[in-house]
């Protein structure tokens, strides 16, 4: 059309972003600014709603056009000109924003109907499928019998206490040789450790499901019970969503027995004191000895026996307020130069898959018109479908990892800081989740408590102590504060830090 007409094309501008809300889209931005320099005086495009969809960035439009700073708008059907009649371009521009209201009304309605049915209105979780035979409107959600008993043996691993997110990825990945649901444009590939996370964290397994932030009843076969839920969500050091129940023994189900490997539990005895005309109750852990092939000798731990143990554990962390203070200044530190750091690359990678998606199209248009054969156009088109599929893989797991870092290093040192003291006067819950962040693989053997410890903890155990002693030295000194002790201080901060 440009070329028929004449036209002196500056710059072709291609758009991502949805013009139905205003401000929203920088290339739309910088193409008005260029006209407004007087860069350019028209635009060229298929209809006037692909420019504007919402009254503000109409408004922008109609004003340009009325000042003949914009000559004109050429569309396909139909030119817009300064001196033509201003309510006609406002009556179209206004049939478009109006489209955009129509269509979310009509879409919100459609959604709303299909939860108020137990259904979610969107694409189904890992272990399930969306029934494709039902009409549009009516479709239900399915067991994906392929996977859904796999995705169960992810949940049981998880609930055993003895394997992260990560070791369960590797598992599927290299023992199972699991592989995702092949969509469209996607899948078909091996199981993402971000996957797992947003899986452990799905209400949807138990029959359930959130949707605009409220919980609503399924219609779909749920996977597991609301307490493996919980339990998960406490193994993954998350707040979980606050229900009406409370743990009757706080270690129960996660001590295990370092002579035949089964669970301990509690024992709750109680006994008459004549002399203080009481009754008292004695609380005991032991093994629950359910091997039917080994005798278990391991003798039982009294609560408190237990407690002193876990409290000793918990010592080996504590730190003082003044190094949980710099700890956390430190944290907010990097973290907001990791989200900026972050941000700059996510652009980078949206514009990259953008150009990349680009060719790929210019690569169709290329084989429409026989410029290049089918050997070529199959070769060219796998290698651009793989880079745009990596790109938008790791520009998905981006946000998620910085999240997840930062949520459990903040949980770590508020833990070596204040453990103690909740650990003493918390209740069973408060204690049970202590108990469960020391570390994996809690076991009794000859009445001695062990917990595998975490990574994270190893080092804070480890390059705490020599710190502490250092600047509790400094304190005991009295040093004024000169550029000597600054300078000291700064010193134990900057290791601190690393």
């Amino acid at each position: 059309m440009a070329k028929l007409q004449g036209l002196d094309i500056k710059k072709i501008y291609t758009e991502a972003k949805s013009a139905k809300k205003p401000d929203n889209r920088p290339i739309f931005k910088e193409m008005l600014e260029r006209i407004e320099k007087g860069e350019a005086n028209g635009i060229l495009c298929w209809q006037l709603n692909r420019l504007s969809r919402n009254p503000v960035d109409s408004g922008k439009l109609g004003w340009l056009l009325q000042q003949g700073v914009l000559k004109s708008i050429k569309a396909i059907d139909k030119d817009y000109l300064p001196e033509d009649n201003v309510i006609l371009f406002n009556v179209e521009t206004g049939a478009a924003n109006q489209f955009i209201i129509d269509l979310r009304k009509n879409t919100k309605r459609g959604v709303d109907r299909k939860v108020s049915k137990g259904w979610l209105p969107s694409h189904a979780p890992l272990g399930y499928i969306n029934d494709k035979y039902k009409p549009q409107g009516e479709k239900t959600i399915l067991k994906d019998l392929e996977r859904f008993n796999l995705v169960r043996r992810m949940w049981d691993l998880m609930l055993t206490g003895n394997y992260t997110p990560p070791q369960i990825c590797e598992i599927a990945n290299k023992e199972w040789g699991f592989k995702t649901p092949k969509l469209k444009k996607r899948g078909g590939d091996e199981l993402a450790v971000s996957t797992l996370y947003k899986m452990f964290g799905s209400i949807f397994y138990t029959g359930r499901m959130l949707w605009a932030g409220k919980e609503h009843e399924g219609k779909h076969d749920p996977m597991i019970t609301m307490e493996e839920f919980d339990r998960v969500q406490v193994l993954l050091g998350r707040k979980g969503r606050p229900r009406n129940r409370t743990f009757e023994h706080a270690f129960t189900g996660i001590i295990r027995c370092g002579e035949c490997g089964y669970g301990w539990t509690e024992t709750i005895k109680k006994k008459f004191v004549k002399s203080e005309n009481e009754i008292r109750e004695y609380h005991f852990y032991h093994c629950s000895k359910r091997s039917k092939t080994q005798v278990c000798k391991s003798e039982r731990l009294t609560l408190k026996e237990l407690e002193t143990q876990i409290e000793k554990e918990i010592d080996k962390y504590e730190i003082l307020p003044e190094f949980l203070e710099w700890g956390l200044e430190e944290i907010e530190s990097k973290y907001g130069k990791t989200i900026e750091d972050s941000r700059k690359v996510c652009e980078m990678q949206a514009k990259t898959i953008a150009q990349t998606k680009s060719e790929l199209d210019n690569l169709t248009r290329m084989r429409y018109k026989d410029l290049i054969d089918d050997e070529t156009f199959v070769k060219e088109q796998r290698t651009l479908k793989t880079r745009i599929k990596a790109l938008e893989d790791e520009l998905a797991k981006r946000d998620a990892k910085a999240e997840t870092s930062l949520e459990l290093t903040k949980k770590t040192f508020d833990l070596a800081a204040y453990a103690h003291i909740k650990f003493l006067n918390g209740d069973l819950n408060t204690k049970r989740e202590i108990f469960m962040a020391l570390g994996e693989n809690h076991q009794v053997t000859d009445q001695k408590l062990s917990i595998q410890q975490y990574p994270w903890l190893s080092r804070l155990e480890n390059g705490y102590s020599p710190l502490e002693k250092e600047y509790l030295r400094l304190e005991l000194n009295k040093m004024p504060m000169n550029a000597k002790r600054k300078e000291a201080l700064a010193s134990i901060r900057s290791r601190w830090g690393a």
